[in-house]
Protein backbone atom coordinates (compact mmCIF):
# COMPACT_ATOMS: atom_id res chain seq x y z
CA UNK A 1 0.00 0.00 0.00
CA UNK A 2 1.26 3.46 -0.87
CA UNK A 3 1.96 5.20 2.46
CA UNK A 4 1.37 8.68 1.04
CA UNK A 5 -2.02 7.61 -0.23
CA UNK A 6 -2.77 5.87 3.07
CA UNK A 7 -2.00 8.99 5.09
CA UNK A 8 -5.20 10.53 3.76
CA UNK A 9 -8.24 10.32 6.01
CA UNK A 10 -9.62 6.78 6.18
CA UNK A 11 -12.91 5.32 7.35
CA UNK A 12 -14.22 1.88 8.25
CA UNK A 13 -15.00 1.24 4.58
CA UNK A 14 -11.37 1.83 3.55
CA UNK A 15 -9.89 -0.84 5.83
CA UNK A 16 -9.37 -4.32 4.37
CA UNK A 17 -10.10 -5.71 7.84
CA UNK A 18 -13.32 -4.43 9.36
CA UNK A 19 -13.11 -3.52 13.03
CA UNK A 20 -15.94 -4.09 15.49
CA UNK A 21 -16.48 -3.62 19.19
CA UNK A 22 -18.91 -4.62 21.85
CA UNK A 23 -19.02 -1.56 24.12
CA UNK A 24 -20.02 -2.36 27.70
CA UNK A 25 -20.23 1.33 28.69
CA UNK A 26 -18.02 0.74 31.73
CA UNK A 27 -15.37 3.37 31.02
CA UNK A 28 -14.94 7.12 31.05
CA UNK A 29 -16.31 8.25 27.65
CA UNK A 30 -13.62 10.94 27.46
CA UNK A 31 -10.87 8.29 27.64
CA UNK A 32 -12.61 5.54 25.65
CA UNK A 33 -10.57 4.57 22.61
CA UNK A 34 -13.50 2.75 20.98
CA UNK A 35 -15.68 5.85 21.13
CA UNK A 36 -12.88 7.89 19.55
CA UNK A 37 -12.50 5.29 16.78
CA UNK A 38 -16.28 5.43 16.27
CA UNK A 39 -16.13 9.22 16.06
CA UNK A 40 -13.65 8.82 13.18
CA UNK A 41 -15.87 6.15 11.59
CA UNK A 42 -13.19 3.46 11.94
CA UNK A 43 -15.14 0.92 14.00
CA UNK A 44 -18.69 -0.38 14.26
CA UNK A 45 -20.15 -0.97 17.71
CA UNK A 46 -22.24 -4.15 17.81
CA UNK A 47 -24.14 -6.11 20.48
CA UNK A 48 -22.71 -9.41 21.79
CA UNK A 49 -25.44 -11.29 19.92
CA UNK A 50 -24.00 -10.09 16.58
CA UNK A 51 -20.59 -11.63 17.28
CA UNK A 52 -20.91 -14.85 15.32
CA UNK A 53 -18.60 -17.52 13.96
CA UNK A 54 -15.88 -16.32 11.62
CA UNK A 55 -15.05 -13.16 13.57
CA UNK A 56 -11.64 -12.95 15.21
CA UNK A 57 -12.48 -12.04 18.80
CA UNK A 58 -9.66 -10.65 20.91
CA UNK A 59 -9.98 -12.45 24.23
CA UNK A 60 -7.35 -12.29 27.01
CA UNK A 61 -8.46 -15.74 28.20
CA UNK A 62 -8.31 -17.52 24.83
CA UNK A 63 -6.15 -20.60 24.38
CA UNK A 64 -4.77 -19.64 20.96
CA UNK A 65 -2.73 -16.58 19.98
CA UNK A 66 -3.61 -14.41 17.02
CA UNK A 67 -1.23 -15.01 14.12
CA UNK A 68 -0.89 -14.89 10.34
CA UNK A 69 -3.16 -17.96 10.33
CA UNK A 70 -6.04 -15.60 11.21
CA UNK A 71 -5.50 -13.14 8.38
CA UNK A 72 -8.06 -14.63 5.98
CA UNK A 73 -10.81 -14.82 8.62
CA UNK A 74 -10.00 -11.26 9.68
CA UNK A 75 -10.27 -10.06 6.08
CA UNK A 76 -13.50 -11.97 5.47
CA UNK A 77 -15.35 -11.29 8.70
CA UNK A 78 -13.42 -8.75 10.82
CA UNK A 79 -11.80 -8.35 14.22
CA UNK A 80 -13.82 -7.73 17.37
CA UNK A 81 -12.60 -6.15 20.58
CA UNK A 82 -14.74 -6.18 23.71
CA UNK A 83 -14.48 -2.79 25.34
CA UNK A 84 -15.08 -3.30 29.03
CA UNK A 85 -13.49 -2.56 32.39
CA UNK A 86 -10.46 -4.68 33.28
CA UNK A 87 -12.09 -5.07 36.71
CA UNK A 88 -15.14 -6.76 35.17
CA UNK A 89 -13.51 -8.50 32.25
CA UNK A 90 -13.91 -12.08 33.42
CA UNK A 91 -17.70 -11.87 33.67
CA UNK A 92 -17.98 -11.06 29.96
CA UNK A 93 -15.29 -13.33 28.55
CA UNK A 94 -15.94 -16.31 30.76
CA UNK A 95 -19.73 -16.29 30.33
CA UNK A 96 -19.58 -19.00 27.67
CA UNK A 97 -21.87 -16.97 25.40
CA UNK A 98 -19.11 -15.45 23.30
CA UNK A 99 -18.88 -16.85 19.78
CA UNK A 100 -16.27 -16.40 17.08
CA UNK A 101 -12.63 -17.42 16.85
CA UNK A 102 -11.23 -16.49 20.25
CA UNK A 103 -7.65 -15.21 20.10
CA UNK A 104 -5.31 -13.90 22.75
CA UNK A 105 -2.69 -11.27 22.02
CA UNK A 106 0.89 -12.17 22.89
CA UNK A 107 2.88 -10.32 25.53
CA UNK A 108 2.86 -6.57 24.92
CA UNK A 109 3.14 -3.54 27.19
CA UNK A 110 0.46 -0.84 27.39
CA UNK A 111 1.27 2.75 26.49
CA UNK A 112 -2.15 4.23 27.20
CA UNK A 113 -2.25 6.77 30.07
CA UNK A 114 -4.43 4.58 32.30
CA UNK A 115 -2.23 1.46 32.22
CA UNK A 116 1.12 2.78 30.98
CA UNK A 117 3.88 0.20 31.35
CA UNK A 118 1.58 -2.58 32.49
CA UNK A 119 1.98 -5.82 30.57
CA UNK A 120 -1.12 -7.09 28.79
CA UNK A 121 -3.44 -4.29 30.02
CA UNK A 122 -3.99 -2.82 26.58
CA UNK A 123 -6.65 -0.34 25.59
CA UNK A 124 -9.02 -1.39 22.84
CA UNK A 125 -7.13 0.59 20.19
CA UNK A 126 -3.83 -0.94 21.32
CA UNK A 127 -5.35 -4.43 21.08
CA UNK A 128 -6.82 -3.82 17.62
CA UNK A 129 -3.60 -2.22 16.39
CA UNK A 130 -1.51 -5.10 17.73
CA UNK A 131 -3.80 -7.61 16.02
CA UNK A 132 -3.59 -5.73 12.71
CA UNK A 133 0.19 -5.43 13.00
CA UNK A 134 0.62 -9.14 13.72
CA UNK A 135 -1.52 -10.29 10.79
CA UNK A 136 0.36 -8.01 8.40
CA UNK A 137 -1.50 -4.70 8.34
CA UNK A 138 1.21 -2.57 9.91
CA UNK A 139 0.23 0.70 8.23
CA UNK A 140 -3.38 0.29 9.31
CA UNK A 141 -2.21 -0.35 12.88
CA UNK A 142 -0.10 2.81 12.79
CA UNK A 143 -2.99 4.80 11.35
CA UNK A 144 -5.24 3.88 14.29
CA UNK A 145 -2.56 4.63 16.87
CA UNK A 146 -1.74 7.99 15.29
CA UNK A 147 -5.19 9.22 16.35
CA UNK A 148 -3.98 9.18 19.97
CA UNK A 149 -1.20 11.42 21.26
CA UNK A 150 0.31 8.42 23.12
CA UNK A 151 -0.22 5.96 20.25
CA UNK A 152 3.31 6.15 18.86
CA UNK A 153 4.61 5.20 22.30
CA UNK A 154 2.82 1.86 22.01
CA UNK A 155 4.77 1.10 18.85
CA UNK A 156 8.04 2.27 20.43
CA UNK A 157 7.56 0.21 23.61
CA UNK A 158 6.66 -2.90 21.63
CA UNK A 159 8.73 -2.47 18.47
CA UNK A 160 10.83 -5.63 18.76
CA UNK A 161 8.12 -8.04 19.87
CA UNK A 162 5.60 -6.72 17.32
CA UNK A 163 8.11 -7.21 14.51
CA UNK A 164 8.92 -10.71 15.67
CA UNK A 165 5.26 -11.64 16.12
CA UNK A 166 4.42 -10.28 12.67
CA UNK A 167 7.08 -12.50 11.11
CA UNK A 168 5.70 -15.63 12.78
CA UNK A 169 3.36 -17.75 10.68
CA UNK A 170 1.52 -19.70 13.38
CA UNK A 171 0.14 -19.30 16.87
CA UNK A 172 2.69 -21.83 18.14
CA UNK A 173 5.55 -19.72 16.75
CA UNK A 174 4.16 -16.61 18.45
CA UNK A 175 3.89 -18.40 21.79
CA UNK A 176 7.52 -19.52 21.43
CA UNK A 177 8.66 -15.96 20.63
CA UNK A 178 6.63 -14.62 23.53
CA UNK A 179 8.67 -16.70 25.99
CA UNK A 180 11.65 -14.39 25.37
CA UNK A 181 9.63 -11.43 26.66
CA UNK A 182 8.09 -13.00 29.76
Amino acid sequence: MNIEKFSQKKTWYDFPVKLYSYHAKQCDPKKCTVLKLKKFNLIKIIPLSKITSGFIVLNPFAAKSISQEDRLNAENKGIVVLDCSWAKIESIFMSGKLKGNQRILPYLVAANPTNYGKPLKLSSVEALSAALYIIGYKEHAKYLLNLFNWGKNFLLLNKEPLEEYSNAKTSKEIVKIQQDYL
